[in-house]
This record gives structure tokens, C-alpha cells and sequence, in this order.
């Protein structure tokens, strides 16, 4: 049984916040749960043990924040098979932070959690470069970053590392320009993608993968380490793990 065939009651739940915020939501929450191997990595590998306060920088729609919140109820359901066998407990959400830039993608996602009281979740319109961030366990910055100048990604980073305690951690997910011709593939992506989004083209500041380790150091934080995702992904995205030094 592959990953997402195991993971099917939580891919389920968590699309099923988007059923009110219109078909496009929720299709692309689906697509994105099913096939974003970043999900089910977060949770197979434990990368957020004990932390609750999240911050999620470029959230678009909260998918984050669905995820864990649908990935706490299947783990509580009695059916064994709500929950994916050899998966370790869920974190558990105490609070979520978004800050998205992009109007429709915030609206997107204040409609998906209207309707669930119990979720502690909070989407700010805003850009990541200037809104004030929340005090959080764990900042998450997935395929972001390289949207912004260099100058820009550092400060972000440094601001990250100020919302953080001791031993907090940071999952950045970032392309490797080193990686050649998907390293390419990925980019052409994330160019079309941002003239679809933002209706204008934007320059991206790449770097290779020990660039962004050699940064995250100047920033602050000390181990990083590099989460295998599934193989066969398309593009050459890389998942890394870091702790405030």
C-alpha cells in the first residue's frame, strides 16, 4: 500500500475543510494533500514533535493547518484504520499563525476554518517581509523564500529565528539550484506560478543547497538537516530540518 493510499482518511479530512470555500479550494487542497509528499513527511517523521504554536510563512489557502488539525482527529478515531500504521502521534495544533500576501488564497482559507470553533487558526493578509510575527514552536517556509532577494530571505530568517525559543525548529523547504535539469524544470514551475498568482513576472533568487545550509547558520540556527522525501517527486525541492543553535 503506497503513502497516500495509507494516509487516505487524513488526506479526506483535511480536504474536507475546503468544501465551503469553493471548488477550486478544494480540489487543490486534495491534489496537493495526495500529492505533496511535504505532507505525510511532516507526519511519518515526527518533524513537528511537541510542538503546538505553529507559524506558517506563505501559508496560501492553511493547508498546514488542516493537515494537523484533520491529522489529530483521525489519530483519536477508534477505527484503526483512520490512521496510518508505523505513523507516530500527531502534534497536537495548540495555535496557528498564516500569513499570506495573496487576498484570494486568505479569504480561501478564513471561510475553511470559519465553521470549526475549535480550531485555534489565524490568517493574516500581509507580506511575510513586514507583518509582525507570532511567538511559535515551529516556523514552516515551504517553497517561499526563493520568491524573495537575498537581502530579503535573510531578514526573514533572522525574524523567523527571533519567534522561536530555545531548541525551536524551522522546516524550510527550498529548491537546490545546483540540481541541474530538474533543478530547471522546478523553476520554469514556480515562474508560471507566480505570473498565475500575482499576474506579473517575478525574478526568483535561487541557491544551491549549501547556500541555504551556509545561511541558515548565519541566521541563528544550528543543525540542518535534510529530510528524504519520496522518491520520484518531479522537481528537486529539499526539505530541511533546523534548531535554533
Amino acid at each position: 500500500m503506497s503513502r497516500a493510499d495509507s494516509a487516505a482518511p487524513v488526506i479526506q479530512a483535511a480536504s474536507a475543510y475546503y468544501r465551503d470555500a469553493g471548488h477550486f479550494g478544494w480540489r487543490f487542497a486534495r491534489s496537493k494533500f495526495t500529492l505533496d509528499p511535504v505532507f505525510s513527511a511532516i507526519l511519518a517523521c515526527d518533524l513537528l514533535a511537541g510542538r503546538g504554536r505553529i507559524l506558517d510563512l506563505g501559508c496560501g489557502q492553511g493547508l498546514l493547518a488542516a493537515w494537523l488539525l484533520a491529522a489529530h482527529s483521525c489519530h483519536a478515531n477508534e477505527r484503526r484504520s483512520a490512521w496510518p500504521n508505523g505513523w507516530p502521534p500527531p502534534p497536537r495544533l495548540a495555535s496557528y499563525s498564516g500569513i499570506e500576501i495573496n487576498a484570494r488564497e486568505v479569504a480561501r482559507a478564513r471561510r475553511a476554518f470559519a465553521l470549526d470553533p475549535g480550531a485555534a487558526v489565524q490568517i493574516v493578509h500581509g507580506d511575510i517581509r513586514d507583518v509582525d510575527y507570532a511567538a511559535a514552536d515551529a516556523v514552516v517556509i515551504l517553497d517561499v523564500l526563493h520568491y524573495l532577494d537575498y537581502a530579503a530571505q535573510q531578514r526573514v530568517l533572522q525574524r523567523a529565528r527571533g519567534a522561536l525559543p530555545a531548541h525551536g525548529v524551522l522546516l524550510l523547504r527550498v529548491g537546490d539550484a545546483a540540481g541541474g535539469v530538474r533543478f530547471a524544470l522546478s523553476k520554469t514551475v514556480d515562474h508560471t506560478v507566480a505570473l498565475v498568482r500575482r499576474r506579473r513576472w517575478v525574478p526568483l533568487a535561487c541557491r544551491a543547497l549549501a547556500d541555504w545550509q551556509a545561511l541558515l547558520t548565519r541566521c541563528g540556527f544550528g543543525a540542518r538537516h535534510p529530510v528524504p522525501l519520496r522518491r520520484g517527486a518531479a522537481y528537486v525541492n529539499v526539505l530541511l530540518r533546523a534548531e535554533v543553535a
